[in-house]
Order: structure tokens, then sequence, then C-alpha cells
């Protein structure tokens, strides 16, 4: 566990720690990404307890997941993001220093990990942002109205085509294949259908 206690590597673990966080942040519920934070989150406790570091740093480095969190929910997105690279560069260049503020960090480390943590930081929240403020790609309360046609025979069970799609029908009354349907509501994920009035088209 001594080469744990190597700064570079201290300031590595603790970089992708906060990343992780952020990515959890990001795409919450997965499980994977929360026990990967949760483990570099450990080993970053461990090594900080035997070399110490700045805690302003620290502090700064914690407080940029604010922004970050405020960025992929908020209008002014671009501006919290920025706000949040700048704090988690700022912080990691501080994170473990000797005397006079001198970062123990190889000073090359420092610029790649920061740029590269910056990059992630901007994507992820990018893609983030895209996905909460683009519509639903099947917004199934919406398909209530519209027609379609019958593909199997329908009762209980069958399957409808809207458009290019195909869904999961049922129907109070038999419906034969081929007929015309109209979605009356839906139940979960199955849509609830019955025969479209002969006299519309």
């Amino acid at each position: 566990m001594q080469f744990l206690l190597n700064p570079n590597i201290a300031y590595l673990t603790a970089v992708l720690a906060l990343l992780a966080i952020l990515a959890a942040i990001a795409a919450p519920g997965t499980g994977l990404i929360e026990l990967v934070a949760l483990i570099l989150i450990g080993l970053s406790g461990y090594m900080v307890y035997h070399l110490g570091m700045n805690p302003w740093a620290l502090i700064v480095l914690l407080l940029s997941t604010v922004p970050f969190f405020i960025a992929i929910r908020s209008k002014n997105s671009l501006v919290y993001l920025i706000i949040s690279i700048v704090m988690i560069v700022g912080g990691s260049l501080f994170l473990f220093t000797g005397s006079n503020l001198r970062p123990l960090v190889d000073p090359i480390l420092i610029i790649l990990v920061s740029a590269l943590a910056a990059t992630f930081v901007w994507f992820a929240a990018k893609k983030s942002i895209q996905a909460q403020q683009a519509k639903k790609f099947h917004d199934i309360d919406e398909l209530i109205g519209k027609t379609g046609e019958a593909r199997t025979n329908i009762s209980q069970e069958g399957s409808i085509q809207i458009d290019s799609e195909l869904w999961s029908a049922r129907s109070q009354e038999p419906i034969q294949a081929g007929e015309r349907v109209r979605v009356v509501k839906r139940d979960g994920f199955i849509l609830v259908v019955e025969p479209e009035p002969k006299n519309e088209l």
C-alpha cells in the first residue's frame, strides 16, 4: 500500500473520485458508478489521512459539484459549468502542497489531469443537459387519439403499428389483423385501442 502514499497517485485518485461523483450526479441510479465513487473516496481518504492535503483545495474540489449539479438542471448551464471546471482545475492544482504552497504533484500531471477532468465535466454535463432538454422519443401519452393498423389479431393482447413503430396493444372487443384502430388510452406501456369508425379516414 506504500505506492498509494505517492502524492501523484494520491492526486490522481482524488480527482478520479471527484469525477466519479460528478458522473453519478449526471447519470444517477446505475449503481456501478456509485460503487466506483465509494471505492475511490475510500482510497482517497486513506491517502489523505497519511499524506495530508490542503483543506481549502479539498473544499474547493468538493464544492465544484454544486455548480455542476446546477448546470445540468439550469437554463444558464454554461455559466455554472465553467464555474465548476475552474473550481476543479484550481482545487486540483493546490490539493497536495509543500512549503509556500508549492505543489508536490508533478506539474505536467496536474496539467494533463486538469485538462482531461475539465473535458470530462464539459461533455458529461453537455450530454446530460441535452438529454433533459430533448423531447422524450417515446412519449406514450402523445399516442392517445392517434390511429394505426392492427398487425395481429387483438383482444387481450396483440400489436399495432403507428407510423413506423410497433406497439403492444389490447382491446375490449376483438380486432382483426389489418383493421384500422384508434388509441383511446394507455395502460403502462400497453396501448388500449378500439376499431376506427368506418366514416373516418
